[in-house]
């Protein structure tokens, strides 16, 4: 074992590995670095520890002529409590026989896998998917598919699994399992704050569609739905119809509906209701707030319509969901 390693298993934070490989797929690769490895001095020691581990011997090089620095090889992988792999340097390319033994090994000792876009074909070379639900780039699932029937690929969410094996669709929705990791282990109001750190949009849930039209707006039309997005933010308690964010946004409000799916893949009824249970869910963690106070804050105007559609959304209470999640990290 090496001296990192050695030293590694004496800090009791969880230790995150992202595998690196010649030919390294380097926007997936930066994911997991930017959520996992980047300090977050504002949780002090309470957050990840972070290391890079390399399969391949000799130099390592990535897309865009970059030359990667590890923090050592397969012995890492023996210390991770979640592996990152990042998308795979070939769809075609064949896995090798010791990544696949040590993944597997991993996952036996109750290691927490993950893969981001093409990442997947690893994880499948190594038999980890026989008999699950698994995703990955919608260029890239009939392929997956054809190569491994035992795996039920499902071609249309952004992020699918347990907590112990899981899979994101293409590229940017490695974004989103890296969230909502984040979310599993230090709630909402954390995943949040690194949301905003990024300038993203906040969690999405996995099952949302990958294949999210972004046509280009027209100028006009991108500054007014920029502006609309903040003033929503804003008065987010108020009531809004459909009809009422259209005049606001000086559309029509099939105009409007267009926009809305193209940029967020949601209706704008849908959209203000996810941002409001977001909100929601943040007070029910954070506040001692009745549940009827957190209704009229956050546009609900009732108890019993936060907890219709909370119930719906989440198949559990507010009451018993702050019970359980306002004692987490």
């Amino acid at each position: 074992m090496t001296e990192i390693a050695r030293i590694m298993t004496t800090d009791p934070r969880p230790q995150v590995v992202v595998l690196a490989y010649d030919g390294l797929c380097t926007f997936e690769f930066g994911i997991a670095v930017e959520i996992f490895g980047l300090p977050r001095p504002e949780l002090k020691e309470n957050w990840y520890r972070f290391a890079v581990a390399s399969i391949d011997d000799g130099e390592l090089r990535a897309t865009g002529g970059i030359r990667v620095m590890v923090d050592g090889g397969y012995e890492l992988l023996e210390q991770a409590d979640m592996l990152v792999v990042p998308g795979w340097r070939g769809v075609q390319t064949p896995v090798p026989e010791a990544l696949c033994i040590a993944l597997c090994q991993a996952h036996q000792r109750g290691c927490r896998i993950m893969s981001i876009c093409s990442g997947v074909f690893v994880l499948a070379a190594a038999g980890l998917l026989n008999g699950r639900k698994a995703t990955t780039h919608w260029r890239y699932t009939d392929e997956l598919q054809q190569r491994y029937p035992e795996i039920e690929v499902v071609n249309d969410v952004l992020y699918i699994g347990d907590d112990n094996l899981m899979t994101s669709a293409g590229s940017a929705a490695g974004i989103d399992l890296c969230l909502h990791v984040v979310r599993s282990d230090y709630g909402l109001e954390i995943a949040n704050n690194v949301a905003r750190r990024l300038v993203i949009q906040l969690h999405r849930d996995g099952d949302q569609s990958q294949q999210i039209a972004h046509p280009v707006a027209r100028a006009q039309e991108s500054r007014r739905l920029g502006l609309l997005f903040d003033w929503l933010h804003t008065h987010i308690a108020e009531p809004h119809t459909l009809e009422t964010i259209a005049n606001r946004a000086s559309m029509s409000p099939r105009t409007l509906q267009r926009r809305f799916l193209e940029a967020t893949g949601l209706t704008p009824t849908q959209w203000l209701l996810e941002e409001r249970l977001k909100r929601v869910q943040l007070a029910l963690r954070s506040s001692s707030l009745s549940i009827e106070r957190i209704a009229e804050q956050n546009g609900f105007g009732s108890a019993g319509t936060l907890r219709h559609h909370f119930q719906k959304r989440f198949t559990i209470s507010p009451q018993v969901w702050r019970r359980q999640f306002r004692s987490s990290p």
